[in-house]
């Protein structure tokens, strides 16, 4: 702590030594004239140990004082008396306060200091007293006279979000968790540092500096001191959310409701912007009411219940002068739908239909509270690695490219630039549109692509052999856009992706593509004057068709809720998206050369859901040890699918993969309107023999529905015209 002190005259001492004094000699001092702390002399200000006759450590139990009767050391000073202007010998310094060097009056310790101070004496830093009786203000403002207006970061350093989870039983570690990793879906990680603020640091260590949000996620009391350490903090303009907590202030009181205990409810939030977000929610069984007498000022945000009722879930309210305010909620914000606090399906689906907004709702919580949740910046691109699904292909391959490739290694298409190296070093430049591909792959590793797992799922005679893979790239159409009319067909050319920063969807729709989606797009070349080749839209039925039979086809996870969605969707059930197909095809010769681009959700839950969750809802339900499942393993398995249903279709037209289309499509006997809610009504029929949609209209008319000019709302159950 010696090098974060200053005298005013900008000297600094050499070591901090505790000394203990009785009530009388506090007394003294109180009494005496104005004392300073220490005359030092220039060698105290320079050598490293400071004259024995200054202070003397005193033992907690020695009863007395060291130090009543000054000992004049070398260059010291009376430790009761000042000494005079005619006191002073030759070599003495002048006489300067102590300060902590940018501190507000030696009242505020900077955050820089903290783990120093963590060593030092805890009782010796200063705390900010609550006075209950609502003068908390002044307090603050008397100690802090410089602070205006909302609390400031003057460290430098990522200021802290503070998670205050109660006791440290293994619920309270887990909720821990639940609420660390909504955080990390919400904010910026390199924003933000979230830390565990348990009830002993709350107590002792000075937190609040540097720390833009606290958040309170227990259900068991909160003891007076933490009170009032946690009201000084909203005194100083601190930020606080509630999370199914029993905190509160300001004229609120929690009141149990046992009927609505983890219960899922249907709630209205209003926004800053007055706006209503409606969604289903998991209640926490309390809710807020105004104490007798009380009218408490409130902010703009306010959830309650669609019930009789209204009872009252989220709050918004201020406190003080300096711009203090807390989010209170008792709705469980924190928990995902796949929380074991969720026990029916039915539960699970509306909770996961609310799921967007339940992000929605967080985000504009945390907005208020001055965070930013402003995406993440797009990660890094990464070089190409050219991986073999069989090695007897590394010849034939490498004896291509030797041949096609250009000088320097490069492949040029209207896109973009393949620049073929045996290794990658940061020198080589990767940008959108010049990316290297390394040839070697002895080295090759990657966490999320296994290149084992791919091979022994991948039972294919063609499709998916040669795969260009990045952990990060714009998008994977792109990467085939060079080599789809260069290579030969029976290398069977696939892209794959752990991430991609412009995902492509039908029209002018962006795919979100984070961590965990399986994203992948493969080349097929079909003969124009084959079955298929004369039915070109079948081709997006088929991909979907494919990664749905992927899953349903290993044994046990034949009763995974996967279905497909006219034209081109992967669904869970008829509730929700979690992938998608998007096919583009070009005609050369007598070949259509078609990339078909593909993307489903396997790991990543949020904001919508994934394969992994049904997994994880079939296990509760079922009682069953279904392993979850991983990208790799279902691209391969999709690819394998897909040849197998190209070479069906080949063999027996449309009629030979329909009953299975129609055995998981979502839209049997539906009853939809056409062009607008007032629309006629029409049933679906199923798909003609070019693979577009035919509907049954109440004059007895068959209508067919194209793909390319019309959009399927599964929400309101209309096929309406594509918006240009």
């Amino acid at each position: 702590m010696e090098d974060r002190l200053q005298m005013a005259n900008g000297l600094i001492p050499q070591k901090i030594v505790s000394v203990h004094l009785q009530d009388s000699a506090l007394k003294d001092q109180a009494t005496s004239k104005p004392a300073h702390i220490l005359q030092p002399s220039p060698r105290s200000a320079t050598e490293g140990e400071p004259d024995t006759g200054i202070m003397e450590h005193v033992g907690k139990d020695d009863p007395e004082v060291l130090g009543s009767e000054p000992t004049q050391g070398q260059g010291g000073a009376s430790g009761s008396e000042p000494a005079g202007e005619s006191d002073r010998g030759e070599g003495s310094a002048e006489l300067c306060h102590l300060h902590l060097s940018s501190c507000h009056e030696c009242l505020e310790l900077e955050n820089s200091t903290i783990e120093s101070i963590r060593f030092a004496s805890a009782e010796d830093i200063p705390d900010l007293p609550y006075d209950p009786s609502g003068n908390v203000e002044g307090v603050a403002d008397a100690v802090c006279p410089e602070r205006e207006g909302r609390r400031t970061n003057v460290t430098g350093k990522a200021p802290n979000i503070l998670l205050y989870v109660g006791s440290d039983s293994p619920e309270a570690l887990d909720r821990l968790q639940q609420v660390r990793s909504v955080l990390a879906d919400c904010v910026d990680p390199d924003s933000y540092t979230v830390y565990h603020l348990s009830g002993e640091s709350a107590l002792r260590d000075p937190w609040s500096d540097n720390c833009v949000l606290l958040v309170i996620a227990t259900r068991e009391s909160v003891s007076k001191d933490l009170y009032q350490k946690f009201m000084a903090y909203l005194s100083q303009g601190g930020k606080v959310l509630g999370l199914s907590s029993s905190f509160t202030f300001a004229g609120f009181q929690v009141t149990s409701k046992g009927a609505l205990q983890e219960t899922v409810q249907n709630l209205v939030f209003s926004k800053a912007d007055r706006s209503q977000v409606k969604l289903s929610v998991l209640s926490s069984g309390c809710i807020y009411e105004e104490d007798p007498g009380e009218r408490p000022s409130l902010g703009k945000l306010q959830g309650h219940l669609e019930n009789e009722d209204k009872d009252r879930l989220i709050v918004q309210v201020p406190f003080g002068t300096r711009g203090g305010e807390a989010v209170l909620c008792q709705v469980h914000l924190e928990l995902p739908p796949s929380s074991s606090a969720v026990q029916t399906e039915e539960d699970f689906n509306l909770l996961k239909c609310s799921n967007s907004r339940r992000y929605e709702v967080l985000k504009e919580i945390l907005t208020a509270l001055g965070l930013s949740c402003d995406m993440k910046q797009a990660p890094a691109l990464t070089p190409l690695h050219l991986l073999l699904a069989a090695e007897e292909m590394r010849d034939p391959l490498m004896q291509w490219l030797e041949k096609c490739v250009g000088s320097g290694g490069v492949l040029k298409s209207s896109k973009l630039s393949l620049r073929f190296v045996p290794s990658y070093t940061s020198e080589i430049e990767v940008t959108p549109t010049s990316l290297p591909v390394v040839t070697d792959t002895t080295a090759f590793s990657s966490e999320h692509f296994n290149l084992e797992i791919y091979r022994q799922n991948l039972q294919t005679k063609q499709l998916g052999k040669v795969i260009l893979f990045a952990e990060v790239t714009s998008t994977t159409m792109n990467l085939l856009d060079g080599l789809m009319f260069e290579m030969p067909q029976e290398m069977g050319l696939i892209a794959i992706a752990v991430r991609q920063t412009q995902g492509k969807g039908r029209g002018r729709n962006v795919w979100l593509s984070p961590e965990g989606c399986a994203l992948s797009t493969l080349l097929v070349s079909i003969p124009l004057r084959s079955p298929l080749g004369q039915r070109i839209p079948f081709v997006q039925h088929l991909m979907s068709l494919a990664v749905v039979e992927a899953v349903k086809s290993i044994p046990g996870y034949q009763d995974i809720n996967l279905r497909v969605k006219w034209p081109n969707d992967i669904y869970y059930s008829d509730l929700m998206k979690l992938g998608g197909v998007l096919v583009n095809s070009v005609l050369m010769g007598e070949t259509f050369y078609i990339l078909i681009g593909c993307g489903f959700n396997v790991t990543n839950s949020n904001p919508t859901i994934c394969i992994n969750d049904l997994i994880t809802e079939y296990n509760k339900e079922h009682g069953a040890q279904l392993e979850p499942l991983r990208a790799d393993c279902l691209i391969a398995r999709t690819v394998t699918v897909m040849e197998n249903l190209i070479s069906t279709f080949q063999d027996e037209g449309p009629n030979g993969v329909l009953p299975l289309y129609y055995k998981y499509w979502t839209h049997s006997a539906q009853q939809v309107r056409l062009g607008s809610a007032e629309g006629p009504k029409v049933w679906i029929v199923g798909l003609d023999d070019s693979g577009f949609l035919q509907v049954h209209q109440e004059d007895g008319q068959v209508v067919t529905v194209h793909p390319d000019g019309n959009s399927f709302d599964m929400l309101r159950n209309l096929i309406v015209p594509k918006q240009q």
